[in-house]
């Protein structure tokens, strides 16, 4: 789950309840990692009231501050007994330098092969593909040297995620990096919004949940001059495939295409519908009743459902 940041956890925390739904429900047992995160226990202890009054069976913290300490077996005993993870936000780049290539980065990868749900927000979700932004300014030009790429865990191949995307207009060093390295798919999440990704026969595939929008740039066939840029000038960037995907959208990753869904139709809508189903199949009938024209059809029931005025009372003046 690559969740954009700032995500609801009061008024309408769909993302967070899906999370535990997710990991099991009343059985789940959940790892927060908040190692990227500045704050102390609080940012524990908030994560924990949210996942508890959800249903999670457990809540276990799991906060490496050094890589000699993500090599602790009680840290990664946690994490191989989780059905949930969750990695909070932060400083990413302190994330990444902590956890990946160490025992406790070796068993988030094992987690998520088994099956356990992994989620992060912010930096939580950033760490989670193959390359990650480090750092960098907002805007909507690429620009050369406009950030830097740091390794990611790895659990979305071939991809780099950025988050806060269009609140921070993050446009700009999401297409630099897609710039400088074509065959990755840019993924930029809004907040409050999550790109739920799931191996689909073999293929990874993407639905969108919340009230913002998950942002591809695809630029496995673009034209850039990125290899001969000099120090902060605006990037060539021409044939990226632009995709902005709002709730309910559903993405392939790996053959980088939207995936058709079935209509969707409102309550009242379908109430509608059915009233001019009704009305289409009653026409049929007194067609083949009557033997009328449908113009004649049409006029006779326009007249059904026209109230009529009542005839004044003789009795009284009119």
């Amino acid at each position: 789950m690559i969740i954009g940041g700032a995500e609801d956890k009061v008024r309408k925390p769909t993302i967070l309840k899906h999370f535990v739904a997710l990991s099991g429900g009343r059985e789940a047992r959940i790892a927060v990692i908040p190692t990227a995160s500045s704050l102390g226990r609080e940012v524990v202890d908030v994560y924990d009231a949210l996942f508890t009054k959800f249903g999670a069976a457990g809540v276990d913290a799991v906060r490496p501050e050094s890589r000699d300490q993500a090599h602790d077996p009680g840290l990664v005993k946690t994490l191989d007994e989780a059905t949930g993870i969750f990695m909070t936000g932060g400083n990413q780049l302190k994330l990444s330098s902590i956890v990946c290539g160490t025992p406790v980065g070796d068993a988030i990868v094992r987690a998520h092969e088994r099956g356990a749900v992994v989620a992060g927000t912010s930096a939580g979700a950033s760490i989670q593909s193959s390359h990650m932004v480090a750092f960098g300014v907002g805007g909507a030009t690429p620009k050369q040297r406009m950030t830097q790429v740091a390794g990611g865990l790895g659990l979305v191949d071939t991809a780099v995620i950025d988050q806060h995307f269009d609140q921070r207009n993050r446009y700009g060093r999401l297409l630099m990096i897609v710039a400088q390295s074509p065959q990755l798919l840019g993924i930029g999440v809004d907040e409050d919004t999550c790109g739920l990704v799931e191996d689909v026969d073999g293929e990874l595939v993407m639905r969108v949940l919340g009230k913002g929008a998950v942002t591809i740039f695809d630029g496995s066939r673009m034209v850039s001059n990125a290899y001969e840029a000099t120090r902060s000038s605006p990037l060539l960037a021409s044939g990226v495939v632009f995709h902005t995907l709002p709730a309910g959208t559903v993405f392939n990753l790996t053959t980088r295409g939207l995936v058709p869904q079935e209509p969707s139709i409102q309550p009242e809508d379908a109430d509608e519908l059915a009233e001019a189903s009704r009305d289409l199949r009653q026409l049929a009938r007194d067609i083949a009743a009557a033997d009328a024209t449908p113009a004649a059809i049409r006029r006779r029931l326009k007249l059904r459902r026209t109230p009529q005025t009542p005839a004044p009372d003789q009795g009284e003046d009119a």
